[in-house]
């Protein structure tokens, strides 16, 4: 691997080299096609006669952060530079530049005059907006590609690679390109898609819900309404409980979890807040409300703030009518009927602890991991 690793690195400079020397054609793109071969990227393409030539926006599914390197390599197209600085690295990564630092609207505006010069070539989009391993599902579909035309040719990607995952998480460009050059292959496998129009008067919503169920069923994975920025918020709480000191087991299964309960995501904000302020209140009763609302502002998550309050990130002054309450005891009585034998044992175990002080730390901090991890069960129910 560190042999195939140096010896792609000198050839991958040719590569680029040559990709910048020569002009845009079929000839180039055959010739970095043969080159990138070496470097072990394979690219397969089914059913290249579908490929619409009249269509101005292809839609893929997001894998690798090479994506629109590898279908630059079939066809002319250009990608949008929309989350990464202006300058040589941008260009040299093959994205174009629009200019445009604004708002949504803006970049629409500016891809709709792009797209009306019929000499400019098509442009390839990624929905997704952020990149995942395609073996699950796909992330929910922004609507703001779909505006830009009403017709669009949706392009399935799959990606395999031996021995090492194909995208990981927070991973740079950097490294995806020196993992691509230490394995011994990565297979890229294209799919075009027939052409899908507008319907009459369909909003964009509608229209990228309908173009991600057929990329889905293409794909054989799940459509899913979890947005780029769940993902996002996800690894920031598994960043965040892996830097923990005295976690429990559990919390790896707490952080999985989606930070906003389904019923909620779209609702309005004072809303969601004070719903999600009252789950834990009826896990924490003895915090005030308004504490647990400040935190839950910042964190978006009810088990980020549970965690937070038990683990002291965060001060309050307990509510006079809830300081003498017994916290597990309380928990438990409002667990549903359905679970009552857990929460007999979660409460007898709490109290059993809470009554006696034990004498070394190291039993004093068991009995406060048990009556943690008692609530951490309720909460998870």
């Amino acid at each position: 691997g560190l042999c195939l690793l140096v010896l792609r690195l000198f050839i991958g400079v040719h590569v680029f080299l040559v990709s910048c020397a020569l002009p845009d054609s079929v000839l180039r793109r055959f010739i970095v096609r043969v080159m990138c071969s070496v470097l072990g990227l394979c690219v397969q393409q089914s059913d290249p006669r579908l490929r619409d030539a009249g269509v101005r926006v292809y839609i893929a599914n997001h894998v690798t952060q090479f994506d629109h390197n590898v279908i630059n390599l079939l066809t002319s197209c250009n990608t949008p530079a929309l989350n990464s600085a202006p300058g040589f690295i941008c260009w040299s990564r093959g994205f174009m530049e629009l200019g445009v630092s604004g708002s949504r609207a803006e970049l629409v505006d500016s891809l709709k005059a792009y797209s009306s010069h019929r000499g400019n070539p098509p442009l390839l989009l990624f929905p997704e907006e952020a990149a995942t391993n395609g073996r699950a599902g796909l992330l929910h579909f922004s609507s703001w590609p779909f505006s830009v035309s009403d017709v669009v040719q949706p392009v399935a990607l799959q990606v395999l690679r031996p021995l090492v995952t194909v995208s990981v998480a927070d991973s740079s460009w950097i490294a995806e390109l020196l993992w691509t050059f230490f394995v011994p292959f990565t297979v890229y496998q294209v799919r075009w898609l027939p052409s899908v129009p507008r319907r009459m008067e369909e909003p964009s919503e509608d229209f990228a819900l309908r173009v991600q169920e057929l990329l889905a069923v293409e794909l054989g994975v799940v459509s899913t309404r979890l947005t780029a920025a769940d993902r996002t918020e996800h690894m920031k709480r598994l960043r965040h409980t892996s830097l923990l000191p005295f976690a429990p087991a559990s919390s790896q299964a707490l952080a999985a979890r989606r930070q906003v309960p389904s019923g909620l995501a779209g609702a309005p904000e004072d809303e969601r807040i004070g719903a999600m302020a009252q789950q834990v209140k009826e896990v924490l009763p003895h915090v005030p409300l308004e504490v647990i609302r400040i935190d839950l502002a910042q964190t978006n998550c009810v088990d980020t703030t549970i965690a937070n309050l038990l683990e002291g990130r965060v001060s309050f002054f307990p509510d006079s009518k809830e300081a003498g309450t017994d916290l597990p005891a309380l928990a438990t009585s409002q667990a549903p009927a359905a679970s009552g034998i857990q929460g007999s044992a979660a409460e007898s175990s709490s109290k059993a602890a809470a009554k006696q002080f034990a004498k070394s730390p190291v039993e004093r901090h068991l009995s406060l991991q048990e009556r943690k991890r008692a609530l951490y069960d309720y909460a998870r129910r």
